[in-house]
């Protein structure tokens, strides 16, 4: 780095003569160098005068000041920065901050992409219908057989799930099972605006749906999907929706196995080559994403396994892989 000029205050050595002539007159001024008979004495006459005496003893007395201040004006170079330096500080980082989990990161990113996916028409009578009604009602502090608020005259809410967004135009994935035989369908994006949408695909034999909103946000996002060739048991998950109608509500687990089958209680169907995993979910995650830590979709939240009439999570759920849920929408990703 190129030092900055120094520039002294004192001022310029005169030359010889000049100098000489100075000495003259300052020794005509002065009474020391006057005689008897007011007669100048040659500068020479002064014990220990010597030429330049005074600016070599200013030469002097820059030089130190140069060398003593060199230290303050001049700037050091810094000590290099190691590996181990930047190791030290991570750690130091990691220990004094708190981090968001992997999950909660996970979360964030595909939260944008997640609508709540509400079917209207008559109320039923099943028995899950009848859980999912309580649990709504209980989750929203109301009696659990209270009648549902906020449909309009002659219009029941019969099931709440949850969906994702594929395609920035509005394109939905979800269970087929949340949107059957719904006369109306609703769904709700995660900047609040609420939208009619229509199914417009289905896929039976995977309990999915496709959806069309009518209406979408002006700054959409999509979910990015990711393949599950290389997915192993361990794998941490996470399933965002609307259990009960709640949310977006987030969980998270692991993968439990792959390839796994799912028969409904009602024997009506069973599902193959299901993802089996272990994060929480409920009645009203149906038609949610599972994720892994990047926030990319793995597969659509579709069943849990319960041996009792509950309804409710014990630790064993299961998701469509997304490549078979992306090929219901006529894009399979991979």
């Amino acid at each position: 780095m190129r030092r900055p000029a120094f520039y002294s205050r004192s001022p310029r050595t005169p030359p010889p003569a000049a100098e000489q002539a100075a000495d003259l007159a300052d020794a005509a001024a002065s009474p020391d160098t006057a005689g008897a008979g007011g007669a100048v004495q040659p500068p020479l006459a002064h014990a220990g005068w010597q030429p330049g005496r005074k600016s070599f003893a200013l030469l002097l007395v820059l030089c130190a000041a140069l060398v003593t201040g060199g230290t303050v004006w001049w700037p050091r170079q810094g000590k290099a920065i190691t590996q181990k330096d930047i190791d030290a500080a991570v750690l130091r980082t990691m220990q004094t901050a708190t981090l968001p989990s992997p999950a909660a990161r996970a979360a964030d990113i595909i939260r944008p992409s997640v609508v709540r996916v509400v079917g209207y028409g008559t109320e039923k009578a099943t028995p899950e219908a009848k859980t999912q009604k309580r649990g709504r009602n209980m989750a929203k502090g109301k009696p659990p057989e209270a009648p549902l608020d906020g449909t309009a005259p002659g219009e029941v809410e019969r099931g709440v799930g949850t969906g994702v967004v594929i395609v920035d135009k509005g394109v939905i994935l979800t269970n087929l099972h949340v949107v059957a035989g719904a006369e109306k369908i609703k769904v709700t994006f995660a900047d609040g605006l609420e939208a009619v949408a229509v199914i417009t695909g289905v896929q039976p034999e995977n309990d999915l749906a496709v959806l069309q909103a009518q209406k979408i946000p002006d700054d959409l996002i999509p979910a990015a999907m990711r393949s599950t060739a290389d997915l192993r048991p361990g794998d941490q998950v996470a399933a965002v929706g609307f259990p009960f109608g709640i949310g977006p509500s987030v969980s998270a687990g692991v993968v439990s196995g792959l390839k796994r089958s799912f028969r409904s209680p009602e024997g009506k169907q069973e599902l193959g080559n299901l993802i089996q995993f272990d994060a929480a979910a409920n009645p009203g995650n149906s038609g949610g994403p599972l994720i892994n830590m990047d926030g990319e979709v793995l597969g659509i939240v579709t069943a849990i396994l319960n041996p009792t009439q509950q309804r409710t999570f014990i630790g064993i759920g299961f998701a469509v892989p997304i490549e078979n849920a992306a090929s219901a929408a006529g894009s399979p990703p991979f």
